[in-house]
């Protein structure tokens, strides 16, 4: 089984042994962690035999063996492997002693050192070898995965194909369960992309004594982590941070680090948003794909006390809508950023969703408000659709830095990327097409260098993607009427219908006490009935009103409504005032978005007044926002089909039609 895809496929055929044990969407708690402990198996057996000779020597004298097994425990090379298993059974020897198999197979988990003893908590581990045995299919599983089909050795098995295993595994789970894989799964082309831009200006000079820190806040399996550790290793040395929610992902992440060797910390399994496990982490590089489209309501409390801190706190900028929560973590990882004039880089992958939802002053508002005016963003750049596994949607990455090149201050470079891509020859899920790594990611990196317009590349200063949203007004003009059909208006005001309304329990009482109403619903609209013609200004119509209304005990403001009820927008009537200042008509009421490099008077003489004279703006409601309505910047007109091509194609089908009456005839 030469190529991964192979053992994927046989890894996953493994799910035939569970049917009717488990659920279709519980087949995955159960190859996943056999898949790990199968791993550490092969990884640990080049150091098997001299570990558990330096147990059973040392057993029993020192109190602490972990140092000595650690030291003992190295993989051909002689790299130490930072873990143990002390016990005697392996894949092979637990199928020597098939009726003690579950005994036996929980010495043997309970004998690795302690940091791949909690991974294997997280699974569940013991819990499904108990339960597998009950249905007497321990046995066969184990036999399944020692067979050589299934070498997941170092030497056969790289740790960067075991961890592409790891990620295919979980995007197949995912797949079958409908849930969402890409909260976990990143085409590697992507992150190889993710990768390098995040990179770009980093000098590949042998620096070994320098350290550079890269943290994932949704790390899912580590894969972006693990690209940063195979670019920047050569060169540098490498410190890795990552946070996972999902038990089962985390737990994979940590083995995953723990066989690759990496100087890694992944913690979890907690939500970062509302748990940061790194409260005093400032890395110098930050990568990651948060989830998108996912509530954030169980992070609430904690959130938004947060929020509340301001500037002390990760979210002073403000929180979106519940239903998603990318803008939150593209702030907290702007809060990891260094300090003290030290460089900091970001790239993460959002949708569309937090470029432009949410209307000025909004969260969502100001948040991108407060990302652009400090200068954070450096390029957004526009992804080709159906390029990940559970969705087809345009998806973007951020490029981020707290220090930019002088030529980049101040502007936001905007790639459209959106075709270039190559169609797969088989989809995976959604994802039908694929970034190609020798054409599509260099033209997208060359664009990303030059930073100069072309038909793909937008250089925009930040102020163009804010606007003033100002409320324009326009003046009350009502004319009003006691029509039957006005009247009839009257039932829908809230005052008038409580008339003929009764809170008395007693139904006797009820009835008469709802009679009384409607009488005097009735009397009234019969009193408001005496009043004739149209009226066109307020006052007078008020007098009428008041005089009709004299000997009804009601209460100025349900005059008022009722006065309200009988009227209608009138472009002839005279101006509603009061105290002599025009009153708005609020049905009229409108806003403009009105950019922030123009004057605002000048584009309300030029854009509102010819259109409506008497119009004025309520300055005291402006709001500052911004949106990056990518689309809108690299549009490009197509001229409708003309006339003469549309008829041709209608002559052609008719002719189409009538040829076939008459072959039918």
């Amino acid at each position: 089984m030469g190529n991964f895809q192979e053992k994927v496929s046989f890894i996953w055929d493994q799910a035939d042994l569970l049917r009717g044990t488990y659920k279709r969407n519980e087949y995955q708690k159960v190859i996943l962690p056999f898949t790990v402990l199968k791993r550490f198996d092969c990884v640990l057996e080049h150091s098997k035999e001299k570990v558990l000779n330096q147990y059973n020597k040392l057993k029993g004298q020192i109190d602490n063996l972990d140092l000595a097994l650690k030291n003992e425990a190295r993989d051909k090379d002689g790299k130490k492997l930072g873990f143990y298993n002390y016990s005697k059974y392996d894949f092979k020897t637990l199928l020597e002693d098939p009726e003690n198999i579950e005994q036996n197979m929980i010495h043997y988990i309970d004998s690795f050192s302690k940091n791949v003893q909690e991974i294997f908590e997280y699974f569940n581990l013991k819990g499904h070898i108990s339960k597998l045995s009950k249905a007497d299919l321990l046995f066969r599983l184990v036999k399944k995965y020692s067979e050589s089909r299934i070498d997941l050795h170092p030497e056969t098995v790289s740790n960067h194909e075991m961890g592409t295993i790891f990620e295919e595994l979980i995007r197949k789970f995912s797949e079958q369960s409908n849930e969402e894989a890409g909260d976990h799964f990143t085409p590697k082309e992507v992150v190889e992309l993710m990768t390098k831009l995040l990179f770009i200006y980093e000098k590949k000079t042998e620096q070994k004594d320098v350290i550079k820190t890269v943290y994932d806040p949704a790390c899912g399996t580590g894969g972006m982590l693990s690209s940063c550790h195979d670019y920047l290793s050569k060169y540098l040395t490498v410190a890795l941070f990552g946070q996972e929610l999902n038990e089962e992902i985390y737990a994979i992440a940590k083995a995953d680090m723990l066989m690759r060797g990496d100087d890694a910390e992944i913690k979890g399994p907690k939500s970062t948003l509302s748990e940061d496990q790194f409260e005093d982490l400032r890395a110098d590089y930050i990568i990651s794909n948060p989830p998108y489209g996912t509530k954030w309501e169980k992070d609430q409390d904690k959130v938004l006390a947060e929020a509340e801190l301001g500037e002390e706190g990760r979210y002073g900028a403000g929180t979106p809508r519940i239903n998603d929560g990318q803008l939150l973590f593209l702030q907290h990882m702007i809060s990891k950023m260094k300090t003290n004039d030290e460089k900091s880089r970001i790239a993460a992958i959002t949708n569309g969703s937090p470029l432009f939802t949410g209307d000025a002053g909004s969260g969502e508002s100001n948040i991108r408000k407060w990302m652009i005016e400090n200068d954070y963003i450096e390029a957004i750049i526009a992804l080709p659709g159906q390029l990940f596994y559970n969705t087809g949607i345009t998806t973007y990455i951020w490029v981020m830095s707290n220090q930019k090149s002088t030529e980049r201050v101040g502007k936001i470079q905007l790639i459209d990327a959106r075709s270039f891509f190559k169609k797969m020859r088989k989809s995976l899920g959604d994802k039908r097409n694929e970034l190609d790594r020798e054409k599509d990611i260099p033209k997208i990196l060359e664009l990303y260098k030059d930073f100069k317009p072309s038909s793909h590349c937008k250089i925009m200063e930040n102020e163009v993607f804010g606007y003033t949203k100002v409320t324009v007004e326009r003046p009350l003009q009502l004319n009003f009427t006691c029509s039957q059909e006005r009247l009839d208006h009257l039932y829908a005001l809230s005052g008038f219908a409580k008339l003929a309304e009764s809170k008395k329990k007693n139904p006797e009482d009820k009835l008469a006490e709802e009679t009384a109403g409607k009488e005097q619903q009735d009397k009234i609209i019969e009193a408001l009935s005496s009043i004739k013609g149209v009226f066109k200004h307020w006052d007078p119509f008020e007098s009428e009103v008041k005089q009709a209304l004299k000997t009804f005990d009601l209460t100025p403001s349900m005059v008022k409504g009722i006065i309200l009820a009988l009227s209608e927008h009138d472009d002839s009537a005279e101006y509603i005032t009061k105290k002599g200042k025009k009153q708005p008509d609020a049905n009229l009421r409108d806003t403009e978005k009105i950019p922030l490099k123009q004057d605002i008077n000048e584009y309300f003489k030029k854009e509102v007044t010819p259109y409506y004279k008497d119009a004025w703006m309520d300055r005291s409601k402006d709001k500052i926002g911004y949106e990056i309505n990518f689309t809108q910047y690299f549009y490009k007109y197509k001229p409708p089909r003309s006339l003469e091509d549309i008829q041709k194609d209608i002559d052609k089908i008719t002719q189409e039609i009538q040829d076939l009456q008459k072959e039918e005839l």
